[in-house]
Order: structure tokens, then C-alpha cells, then sequence
């Protein structure tokens, strides 16, 4: 869906003070604190609250419509609390922002009023509002006491042509991909919808390790929530996971499409920057967990170990690659402040264990045909918060988790988290394979991996993928796995023993013909998601494709999902395609999953097309 004109939502404040610019927490952490740029904004309670209000929303106009542009922004809030119930905090998060707390426990950092996602609008009209490409943004680590004022925050020039007033109490993120909420604890309703700007879908999203008041999911088409704790939980539209959730609706596929784990079966949480007591910078890596519902940090602090971040590399957009490979290559860890950073080689990980830690949506791109980063090592190594972007010249990958095959420990996985690949959008890309995992026991938590179907640069033969993801490894767990839009298979799954907790796909809206896709012969399209014929073990919940071909031809898919017939009974459970836009979509998927299901078509658009349990 693309973008036109677009409305703003600001408190009043934001055009009525100058910009203000912050550094270090305090005097306690001056000594210790790295440089981490222009675009880094550090938070403390002894500041004004009008300056940190007239910052925040100097970036929110800056970002709120910037979807492709190259701004990158992190804001941090050193350990305190900031607004109250008669002076709340409220802000808008834009695009390629990210917000987070600096302390080791969520409750180390309050914000008394509200982070706040809305729909774009067009042209200020209620039936041009959506919420379904507000990408590109984060919170973590910190807790939302939920205050606003209303209309007090509303400025007139910007609410037209929503009622006065129309904002309540409560936290309202209208996200689609790539906009997690993770570590937050959130003390009042949380609304995943935008009901104040006309309410339209939303494209999904991700919670994790987090506590939540009642959440209204209302036009949200998918969610996942994992290891979390819930008030509650309003409805189901197309796909709704819980993974680990207290407090999450009963199981209930397809009628209404909630699928709910009691337990994660592993899992090991993203890594956070914090200040400790001393006012020292450090970043703290959670430990493996099994077996586990709920928040980490709920009856106590989170497990796992502290890294001093003098033990990192704190790099720049105007590094090259060779720079950081050389201080990786030294045995740092690596922290990447926000910017586009345009590599003429590889960032090549070479040390187990490594951490590789994005602020504001850090984005790599490489510029000569090779991979953005190469993780050489089996074992342990981490990244979190980063954008993946094709470059001008065809990669064969532009991430490669693990050289080879040779064996890796269980007890220390390698993990990708709030990790995103694009492929068109800001600019033409071009690439075989967005994502390899060759390691086993990885764990992939929260990625979005997107062949561009709007922005710049797209189009069939401009902004070329064959596939999103290929699984190697064994062992591998999935959670949260959003792949759309590419040519050939979107996922291919060759390990053993993965499982995946929630799969959402669009199949490529720009098929020319029918010819030009096909994954044999006699065999219209491919499969969204492919487990390879010599797996014998793979299990998946709450997995759907979509399609919607828009070019005016009648385009199948044989099957939305392809796996071996001779997998375990019951190994995948709530799966499900569905046909999107009877007005401007055409063809379809005949088969949920091998010559399993019904067909969806424009004879049942945007309804669920069950398969409970297969084979």
C-alpha cells in the first residue's frame, strides 16, 4: 500500500519549543559514557520536561512520515521517572525510532503518559486512514503508566477530523511489521489499533517479555505475544499466537483463529544497553531458558550476565567495513549507533559468543554484490535491532548465520532479534537469499523479511529475490516469522526438529503470468513455505499466506505450504491462507498445505481457509 499525503499527530507543544539537545545521563556517568553520536538522545529526570517534550517531538516531526528516508534515531531515559498524571509525557513514535529504558529492570524507568503509534491519514479523511505501514520502530525496557490529557494534547490543526478528546487513557500502537514492543510493562489498556483516525487493519506485530493491562486488538490481522503476562486480550481477526502468555485466551483455532502455547519451548531474550549503579554503561545478555511462560524480569531479575561496554566497538555510519572488521577481529563486540552504514565488505564475525547490538534501527547495505555480515561461528553469537537492506549490485545473501555445518552447542545458540531485511523500498536491491541459518539450535525472534511491494525502486525484474529465508541448521526455533513477497519460495526449511510459533506471508503481488511462476512444471506458483522432502521432523503453529495478485491476471498457487507427508502426525497445527481485495485482487491459492484445504479466491476473500492439523 503506498503513501500520499499524510496527517500528523503532535502534542501542542511541538512546534512552541526549540530544539534541545542532550548528552551523558548525569555527572555520575560523564566518565563512562561512549560516544554515540548526534542521533543518540539520552534522557534524564533532572531535565526539563518541556525541553525533553520539545525534543521528542522534534524527532516525531522529523520521522512520522520519513518511511524510507536515512534518519536514524535511538532515545534513551537514564533510570527515573518522567511526567505525572497532571503532566503526562506523551509522544509520537515515527519511523526508525526507538525507544528504550536504561535500567537493568523495566520498572527502573517510568513514563507517566504514553508512547503513541496512529494511523497515516490521507488528506484528513476518516476512510484514507491505516495503520498498515507504520513500520521501522521500537520500545523496550522501560514501563507506560498510561495518562493523557485529551484534547489538551491534541493541537486543532491536527485532529480534523477526529473528535476533540478522542485519545483516552490508554497506550495506542498501531504498528504492522517490524515495530516490536519488548520488556515493557505496561500499566493501563493498550490499544493495537488506531480507533481515533477512522479504524482500518493493521499488519501485525510483536510483544515479548512484557506485562500488559487489556489489550484491544480490534483490526490487528495478526499478532504474535510471547513470554508475556496479559489482562486480557479483545479478539481475534485472522491470526492471533500466544506463546508462554499468562492471561491468553484459550485455545480456539479456527473459530475464533487464537493459537496458544502454554509454555515457549526455548527461548533466550534480546540483549539491552543499561546504566548500572555506578553509571556505567554495560549491556546485559539474558541466559537460555526452557520451557518457560511469562516475563524473565516477573519474580525477579532477569537471568543471565553483563558486558562492560568498553568490551565493544562503538561504530559509526562512517566506518567502513574494514574498520569494523579490524575491532571485531581484536575480540570486541560490536554496537551500532543509528545511520545507514554502506559497506564496500562484509562485516565478517569471527569470535563465539560475540554481541552485535543496533541503536535506532541501524541499517546495513552492502555496496559490492557481497553479504552485509558474515557469522562465522556456530556458537552464541547475537544480534539484535538491525536493518538489512540489498544493495545496487546482487548479493548472494546479505546474512549469513553459521559457515558450513559443523556441530554447535545447544546450551549456546545463536540468536537474531528485531532483525528486518529489505529488498526495495528505500532504493532498487537485489538478492538470491535474504537470510541462511546454517547453525543449529539458532533462535530467529521477530524478523521481518521483505521483498518491497511499494517505495522506490520495485517492480519484477527491479528489485530481484528468490527467497526470504533457508533454514540449514537443526533445531532451529522460530518465533514470530514474517516473510513477504518473494519470487521463488519465501521460507525453505531443511533442518531437522525446527519449529516455528507464528508464520505470516504475502506471496509476490507482481506475478506477470502465470509462466513466470511456477516451481515446476504442471505446478502453478510456489509455496509460501517449504519443508524440504528429506526432513523428518518439523513442527509449526499458527502459520497463513495471503495472497493478493494485482495485476490484473488470474494467478494460483497450487498450495500455500509444502511438507513432507510422512512428517509425525499433528506436526503443524492452525494453518491457513486467505485471499485478499476482491476488488483489485485476482486468482488465488487452491490447497492450504500439499493437496490438503480449501481453495481461497475471490469467492471467499478475507476469510480464513482452515487446516487444523497436519499431516
Amino acid at each position: 500500500m503506498e503513501l500520499r499525503r499524510l496527517r500528523i499527530w503532535l502534542p501542542a507543544v511541538a512546534l512552541a519549543v526549540a530544539p534541545f539537545v542532550f548528552g551523558a545521563p548525569g555527572p555520575a556517568a560523564a566518565s563512562s559514557a561512549p560516544d554515540l553520536g548526534a542521533n543518540v538522545h539520552i534522557f534524564t529526570p533532572a531535565m526539563t520536561q518541556a525541553g525533553i517534550q520539545a525534543e521528542l517531538n522534534t524527532i516525531a516531526v522529523a520521522q512520522a512520515h520519513n518511511q524510507f528516508g536515512s534518519r536514524r534515531d535511538a532515545v534513551l531515559f537514564a533510570p527515573g521517572t518522567y511526567g505525572s498524571a497532571a503532566h503526562p509525557l506523551v509522544f509520537q513514535l515515527g519511523y526508525y525510532t526507538t525507544v528504550a529504558g536504561l535500567g537493568l529492570s523495566p520498572d527502573d524507568v517510568h513514563i507517566v503518559g504514553a508512547i503513541e503509534v496512529p494511523n497515516q491519514c490521507n488528506n484528513n479523511a476518516l476512510n484514507q486512514c491505516f495503520a498498515l505501514v507504520n513500520f521501522w520502530r521500537s520500545v523496550s525496557n522501560l514501563t507506560i503508566d498510561v495518562h493523557t490529557a485529551g484534547a489538551d494534547l491534541l493541537p486543532a490543526a491536527a485532529t480534523a477530523p477526529e473528535s476533540p478528546g478522542c485519545v483516552g487513557s490508554n497506550e495506542l500502537f498501531a504498528v504492522s511489521q517490524a515495530a516490536p514492543l519488548r520488556r515493557v510493562n505496561i500499566n493501563g489498556l493498550v490499544f493495537l489499533f488506531d480507533y481515533c483516525g477512522g479504524p482500518q487493519f493493521a499488519s501485525g506485530g510483536f510483544i515479548a517479555d512484557s506485562k500488559t493491562g487489556f489489550v484491544i486488538n480490534a483490526t490487528q490481522q495478526q499478532w504474535i505475544t510471547r513470554n508475556s503476562s496479559i489482562g486480557g486480550w479483545s479478539n481475534a481477526v485472522w491470526n492471533q499466537v500466544f506463546s508462554g502468555v499468562v492471561g491468553a485466551p484459550a485455545q480456539a483455532f479456527p473459530n475464533p483463529p487464537f493459537t496458544t502455547l502454554a509454555t515457549s519451548p526455548v527461548t533466550r531474550e534480546a540483549p539491552f544497553l543499561y546504566l548500572d549503579g555506578n553509571g556505567s554503561y554495560n549491556v546485559f545478555v539474558p541466559s537460555l531458558q526452557h520451557d518457560t511462560s511469562g516475563p524473565s524480569w516477573a519474580s525477579g531479575p532477569t537471568p543471565g550476565s553483563s558486558l562492560p561496554i568498553s568490551s565493544f566497538y562503538v561504530a559509526s555510519p562512517s566506518d567502513s567495513g574494514a574498520k569494523i572488521n579490524s575491532e571485531i577481529h581484536r575480540g570486541l563486540n560490536l554496537l551500532l549507533t543509528p545511520g545507514v552504514y554502506r559497506l564496500e565488505e562484509p562485516i565478517e564475525v569471527t569470535q563465539p559468543d560475540t554481541v552485535v547490538l543496533g541503536l535506532g534501527m541501524a541499517t546495513l547495505v552492502p555496496q559490492n554484490g557481497a553479504p552485509a555480515m558474515n557469522i562465522h561461528p556456530h556458537n552464541g553469537v547475537i544480534v539484535e535491532g538491525i536493518i538489512f537492506d540489498a544493495g545496487p549490485e546482487l548479493s548472494p545473501v546479505l546474512l549469513e548465520v553459521g559457515s558450513g555445518r559443523e556441530a554447535s552447542d545447544a546450551t549456546d545458540p545463536s540468536g537474531l532479534y528485531d532483525v528486518f531485511f529489505r529488498v526495495g523500498g528505500p532504493a532498487a536491491g537485489r538478492v538470491q537469499t535474504a537470510l541462511i541459518v546454517n547453525s543449529d539450535n539458532a533462535i530467529l525472534d521477530d524478523l521481518w523479511v521483505w521483498r518491497a511491494d511499494h517505495g522506490n525502486g520495485v517492480g519484477w525484474t527491479s528489485n530481484t529475490a528468490d527467497t526470504g529465508v533457508v533454514v540449514n541448521g537443526d533445531n532451529v526455533t522460530a518465533y514470530g516469522l514474517f516473510v513477504e513477497h518473494f519470487q521463488k519460495y519465501e521460507v525453505i526449511w531443511n533442518g531437522n526438529n525446527g519449529t516455528d510459533v507464528f508464520f505470516q506471508n504475502e506471496m509476490p503481488y507482481d506475478v506477470p503470468s502465470q509462466d513466470a511462476w511456477r516451481e515446476a512444471p504442471g505446478v502453478d506458483g510456489f509455496a509460501a513455505f517449504k519443508v524440504a522432502d528429506t526432513v523428518t521432523s518439523f513442527t509449526g503453529f499458527g502459520m497463513g499466506s495471503y495472497s493478493f495478485f494485482n495485476q490484473g491476471l488470474d494467478i494460483f498457487a497450487e498450495r500455500g505450504f509444502e511438507v513432507p507427508a510422512t512428517l509425525p502426525p499433528g506436526s503443524l497445527h492452525d494453518l491457513f491462507t486467505i485471499f485478499l481485495d476482491k476488488v483489485h485482487g485476482k486468482g488465488g491459492i487452491r490447497h492450504v498445505v500439499n493437496e490438503t484445504g480449501g481453495s481461497s479466491t475471490i469467492l471467499n476473500p478475507d476469510a480464513v481457509v482452515p487446516v487444523v492439523s497436519f499431516p
